[in-house]
């Protein structure tokens, strides 16, 4: 057969850089190492909401598996959080388990319609000083909550976890073919059982499930009663979700320098609250901690995620007598490494250098989340306090000039700077009413108008000079500072 003939070479398969030897391992032992640091976490944060820890231990895994697939983030871990505990407590506590699950299924169909409505372009208006801040503040959150592990307890707990620190921070250097937090919990293990130390473990934290979680609907009443009732909560789920949750990607993307999809991650987010709701769980959001975890661990693919899901499942149904033994310590120890590792040393090391309203904006995002152990409350606080401070610096940098004419009949004022509702509040006293003479002309060439209350403030200034009888005209607008002063006005630019 000749050559022009011949049939075309069968394509070859490509396998996909996760199914590769090397990343595969990785990832494997990566979700691993997220699955044993999830169990208490999950326990602890149920015991917050006020439900059993089979609620918090479901959640996790339904919301890591189904992420895996909806996600727009790679490696990065979502299941029950703090945060959302906190919501949900008082729901739970008044209303019933039922409520909670009705809840977190509405919470997550608010967060696929704020998806749709365009909710994660909103992360570019958060500042880098909030950003930082809101990594601190994780840092802090996650050291503090590992501290009732460490008060009254056997004094063996302290050497133990020194020792898991020690090999977290130092086998690195020897080798990385297996996660050093996974040596670590394993070390430990094995070294309480051999000498039949009797210390805390996770067996300690509560009664982990045996069985798989169901499918079911929320056994709650259908009426408008009801979805009055759980709303405010729904809401409240769907908006601290999204803010932890696009934060931690935005964390993300700078750490491993790839971008992500915060569209895809907002709805994605919103599947997988319903599907735990569904599933019997209390709701969550993407969990830095665990994240910082796999990625640190090198883990870069969504099989990390689904895999976490799945060993947490396994090891607490089928291995959950191995689960138990495991030395609170020992996860301690890996909870203390991802806190110091989540802080931001530079941002201590730089602070004389930078500018006094950022360290403001940082340390306020800090102590307004520590203050309510809400990261979404904390990151909102820091945003406020940036725009205010935003305003009163831009505020300050408008100038008004004025030159007589020769013939001595007109006043030339010339305005420069963004008029908006801080900065043009003081304009009305920088014109002499009475000296001036009865044609004033305000030159706005290089000056913006930005709101109504600018508008408003050019209509006093002509006011207060038509009270004396004279005449005043705005000139240099365009584009949109026209048509907004014609809008409010009813007059053309330029125009008296």
């Amino acid at each position: 057969m000749s050559s022009a003939t011949a049939a075309p070479p069968a394509p070859r398969f490509r396998r996909p850089a996760w199914l590769s030897p090397g990343t595969a391992r990785t990832e494997v032992l990566a979700g691993l190492v997220v699955a044993l640091a999830l169990i208490p976490e999950a326990i602890s944060f149920s015991i917050l909401a006020g439900v059993d820890p089979r609620v918090g231990l479901f959640s996790s895994f339904v919301m890591a598996v189904v992420i895996a697939f909806t996600g727009g983030r790679p490696a990065m871990i979502t299941a029950a959080t703090g945060a959302i505990a906190l919501v949900v407590a008082p729901l739970a506590l008044e209303h019933g388990v039922e409520y909670l699950f009705a809840a977190v299924v509405l919470g997550g169909v608010f967060q696929v319609l704020l998806a749709a409505a365009g909710v994660a372009r909103l992360m570019r208006f958060i500042p880098r000083s909030v950003m930082v801040g809101f990594v601190n503040a994780l840092a802090i959150l996650i050291f503090t909550a590992q501290l009732p592990h460490l008060v009254d307890v056997p004094w063996l707990v302290y050497p133990l976890v020194a020792a898991g620190l020690a090999m977290i921070f130092l086998l690195p250097r020897l080798t990385a073919v297996v996660p050093s937090p996974l040596i670590s919990i394993v070390v430990l293990t094995g070294l309480t059982v051999a000498a039949g130390w009797s210390l805390p473990d996770v067996g300690d934290q509560g009664e982990l499930p045996d069985s798989l979680p169901f499918l079911g609907i929320p056994a709650v009443p259908f009426t408008w009663e009801t979805l009055t009732i759980i709303a405010p909560f729904a809401l409240g789920v769907a908006l601290v979700g999204l803010m932890e949750s696009l934060m931690t990607a935005k964390l993300v993307d700078d750490l491993t320098d790839t971008p992500s999809d915060k569209t895809r991650e907002s709805w994605g987010q919103g599947v997988a609250n319903v599907a735990s709701g569904l599933f019997g769980g209390m709701g969550g959001c993407a969990m830095i901690g665990q994240t910082m975890i796999n990625v640190k661990s090198g883990a870069r693919t969504r099989l990390s995620t689904f895999l976490s899901g799945v060993f947490l499942l396994v090891l607490v149904v089928a291995l959950g007598d191995v689960v138990a033994i495991i030395p609170m310590a020992a996860l301690v120890a890996v909870m203390i490494f991802v806190s110091i590792a989540t802080f931001d040393w530079h941002s201590l090391r730089t602070i004389h250098r930078m500018p006094r309203s950022e360290t403001t904006v940082m340390l306020v995002t800090v102590a307004g989340t520590l203050i309510t152990h809400n990261l979404a409350i904390g990151v909102g606080v820091g945003v406020l306090t940036a725009c205010v401070l935003f305003a009163r610096r831009v505020a300050h940098l408008v100038e008004v000039t004025s030159v007589l004419d020769p013939d001595g009949g007109t006043r030339v004022y010339s305005v420069t700077g963004a008029l908006f509702f801080a900065s043009s509040n003081d304009l009305v006293s920088q014109f002499d009413y009475n000296g001036d003479p009865e044609d004033v002309v305000v030159d706005l060439t290089d000056a913006h108008v930005w709101d109504a209350s600018t508008v408003a403030v050019l209509d006093a200034i002509t006011h207060k000079y038509e009270a004396r009888g004279k005449t005043v005209r705005f000139v240099g607008l365009t584009g949109h500072s026209a048509d907004r002063f014609e809008r409010h006005t009813g007059r053309l630019a330029g125009a008296h």
